[in-house]
C-alpha cells in the first residue's frame, strides 16, 4: 500500500543536501576505503556534504542579493524621478532622506540637505507655528494630513506647498519620522487670490449699482407722481378697453355654446361619389371668402358643412357664429342678429351685441334662412352688400368683416314666386351652392353610418353592441329615410336600448320602403361632374392651364384638374 502512495515532493534544503550527498558519493567512490579508516572517511564524507551546502547557500544568497540590489535601483529611480517631493523627516524634523524633486524644489543639491532642520526652509514664525501643529496632530492621530504653508526657497524666492504627512516607522527611521509629500500649488493660490479679488469688485459694483437704482427709483416715483395727473385723458381708452372686455367675454361665451352643443354626427361620414362631390365643392369654396349657400332636406348634415368650410378657411382661428332662423321669435330675431342698446323696447334693460358682432372676423352660419321674416330680409342683404348695420336704438353705423355661410331645406325658387323671400337676397346668397345629397341618394354609406352611431351610443350608454346582421343592413338600405342621417341616428340609438346581447336588433316598423311617387332617377352628381368636365375639356381643345385653359373655367387649380381627369379616366385621344 505504501508503494502506491506519491513521494512527497523535496523541499529546497533537502534537495541541496541530496545533491551535496550524491557529490560527496562520487568523490569517495574514488578512493578505496580500508577497514581501519571507516570512521575517519565517515566524517570527511559529512563534512564534505556541509561544505557543499553551504557553497550552493552562498550562491543562492548572492543571487538574491543582486535582485534586491536591482529592484532597489528600480524604485529608488522612481521615488528620485517622482513628479511630488518627498521628505523623511526624524523626530526632531530633521531631513533623512529627501527625493530629487524635493531637492529641485528647494532649488539645493540633495548631499547639502541631509540632516537640516526642514524649519530653516518655511517662510516665518506664523508659518512655522502652523507647521509645528501639523506635525503634532499627524503624530496624534493616524491618517493623513493635509496642510498648506508657504516655503522658501534658496535663493530666497517663495512658493505656496501643499503638505500631506503620515507618522512611519521601519528598520531605517525609528519612531517618531514623518514621511511628507509636497506641491507646489502656487498658481492655484494665485487664481484663488484673483477670484477673491474678482468678487470683491463684483461685491463692490453691487453696492454701486444698489445705491444708483436706489436714486433711479426715487426718480421714477417722482415721474409717477407727474404721470396721475394725465389719468384723466386716459378714461376714454379705459372705456374703450371695457367695451372690447365686455365683445370678448360674449363672445367666449358664445364660442362656449356652440362647442358644447354636440352636433347630430360629429364628423361628416361617407364614401359615396355622391358625398365625395360635396367634399369636393367644400374643398374649393373653403379657403375663399365667398357666400356659400347650402340647399338639402332636413336632417342631411348642412350644419357640419358649414363647420367643415369654416375649419379650412383663413377664419378658422376665429369664431364661427351659428343662428338658427327657426328658433328665434319673430320679434327678437333683429335684436339677436344686429344686437340692441339698453331701453331699445321695453324688457330690454341692457346693452346686448348682436350675433353679427360677435362673428366679426369670422363665419356666421345661418341655418333655415327660409324662415327669415321678409322685413329683416332687406336688413340682411345690406350686411351681406355693405358689411354695415345699426344696432336696435342706436344711430351709429357698426362695420364688421363676416363670411356668410346660409342653409335651407326649402326650395328659396318656389318661395320667391310665392313671395315669401327676395329675389336680390337669393341671388346675393347663391354665390356658391352645394346641395347636400338625401340618405336615399346615398345608400352605399348606410353601414358606415351604423357603424358610426353604433360606437357612439355603446360608449354613450354602456352597451356591448359588436354585430349588424346582413338582414339589418337590408333593411335599413330600402327604407326611403324621409328624416335622413339624423332619423337614422334616432333608429340606431333606441335600437342599441332594446337590443339583448352583442348583435343589433331593428324593432322599428319602418314604413315607406317604396319610392315616392313622382322620383325618378337621375344621373349620379360625379358624372355629371365627369361629363362637365369633359365639355369644358373638349371646348378648350384640351388645354389644362393658361387664361383659356380649362383650370380657369372650372374654377380649379391645374394640378386639382389633372387628379380629376385621373380620377374620371379623362385622357385625350
Amino acid at each position: 500500500m505504501a508503494k502506491n502512495k506519491e513521494r512527497r515532493p523535496l523541499t529546497p534544503a533537502e534537495d541541496l543536501r541530496r545533491l551535496a550527498e550524491e557529490r560527496a558519493r562520487l568523490k569517495m567512490a574514488a578512493i578505496t576505503p580500508s577497514p581501519s579508516l571507516a570512521d575517519a572517511q565517515r566524517l570527511v564524507h559529512e563534512l564534505e556534504v556541509h561544505q557543499i551546502e553551504l557553497e550552493m547557500q552562498n550562491a543562492e544568497l548572492l543571487n538574491t542579493r543582486d535582485e534586491l540590489e536591482i529592484s532597489r535601483n528600480k524604485y529608488s529611480e522612481l521615488f528620485d524621478f517622482a513628479p511630488i517631493g518627498y521628505f523623511v523627516l526624524d523626530a526632531q524634523t530633521r531631513i533623512r532622506e529627501i527625493n530629487q524633486a524635493g531637492a529641485q524644489m528647494l532649488e539645493i543639491e540633495r548631499s547639502l540637505l541631509t540632516d537640516k532642520p526642514f524649519s530653516r526652509f518655511i517662510a516665518d514664525d506664523e508659518e512655522r507655528r502652523k507647521f509645528t501643529d501639523h506635525l503634532k496632530s499627524v503624530r496624534r492621530e493616524q491618517g493623513v494630513h493635509r496642510c498648506e504653508i508657504r516655503i522658501r526657497k534658496n535663493d530666497g524666492t517663495l512658493f505656496h506647498g501643499l503638505l500631506q504627512s503620515d507618522a512611519v516607522t521601519n528598520s531605517d527611521c525609528q519612531e517618531g519620522c514623518i514621511l511628507i509629500s509636497i506641491m507646489d500649488v502656487t498658481d492655484k493660490w494665485q487664481l484663488r487670490m484673483e477670484l477673491q479679488k474678482a468678487h470683491d469688485e463684483l461685491e463692490s459694483a453691487v453696492r454701486e449699482r444698489t445705491a444708483e437704482l436706489i436714486r433711479s427709483n426715487a426718480q421714477l416715483s417722482l415721474e409717477i407722481e407727474e404721470h396721475k395727473n394725465a389719468r384723466a385723458s386716459l378714461k376714454g381708452a379705459y372705456t374703450q378697453i371695457k367695451q372690447l372686455s365686455e365683445k370678448l367675454q360674449e363672445e367666449n361665451i358664445q364660442l362656449q355654446m356652440d362647442l358644447s352643443r354636440e352636433s347630430n354626427f360629429g364628423e361628416i361620414i361617407g364614401h359615396s361619389n355622391a358625398m365625395q362631390y360635396v367634399f369636393f365643392r367644400i374643398e374649393q369654396v373653403a379657403p375663399q371668402d365667398a357666400t356659400v349657400l347650402l340647399l338639402g332636406e332636413t336632417g342631411t348634415g348642412k350644419g357640419l358643412v358649414a363647420r367643415a368650410i369654416h375649419n379650412r378657411s383663413a377664419r378658422k382661428t376665429r369664431p364661427m357664429i351659428t343662428v338658427n332662423c327657426t328658433a328665434l321669435p319673430g320679434n327678437l330675431i333683429e335684436s339677436e342678429l344686429f344686437g340692441r342698446e339698453k331701453g331699445a323696447f321695453t324688457g330690454a334693460s341692457a346693452r346686448q351685441m348682436g350675433r353679427f358682432e360677435l362673428a366679426n372676423g369670422g363665419t356666421i352660419f345661418l341655418d333655415e334662412i327660409g324662415e327669415m321674416p321678409q322685413d329683416l330680409q332687406c336688413k340682411l342683404l345690406r350686411v351681406i352688400q355693405d358689411g354695415e348695420f345699426e344696432r336696435l336704438g342706436s344711430p351709429h353705423t357698426i362695420k364688421v368683416d363676416v363670411r356668410i355661410i346660409a342653409a335651407s331645406n326649402r326650395n328659396l325658387e318656389e318661395e320667391i314666386r310665392a313671395g315669401r323671400f327676395r329675389e336680390d337676397l337669393f341671388y346675393r346668397l347663391n354665390v356658391f351652392p352645394i346641395t347636400i345629397p338625401p340618405l336615399r341618394q346615398r345608400k352605399e354609406d348606410i353601414p358606415l353610418l351604423v357603424n358610426y352611431f353604433v360606437a357612439k351610443y355603446n360608449k354613450k350608454i354602456g352597451k356591448k353592441i359588436a354585430d349588424v346582421s346582413k338582414e339589418t343592413l337590408n333593411t335599413l338600405a330600402q327604407y326611403h329615410w324621409p328624416g335622413n342621417v339624423r332619423e337614422l341616428e334616432s333608429v340606431i340609438e333606441r335600437a342599441i336600448i332594446t337590443s339583448q346581447g352583442t348583435t343589433l336588433r331593428i324593432q322599428d316598423r319602418l314604413t315607406g320602403l317604396k319610392k315616392p311617387e313622382g322620383e325618378i332617377d337621375i344621373k349620379a352628381l360625379a358624372d355629371l361632374e365627369r361629363d362637365h368636365i369633359l365639355k369644358v375639356l373638349q371646348k378648350t381643345n384640351w388645354r389644362i392651364e393658361g387664361e383659356k385653359g380649362a383650370a380657369i373655367l372650372l374654377g380649379l387649380n391645374a394640378s386639382t384638374l389633372r387628379a380629376r381627369m385621373r380620377k374620371f379616366g379623362l385622357r385625350r385621344n
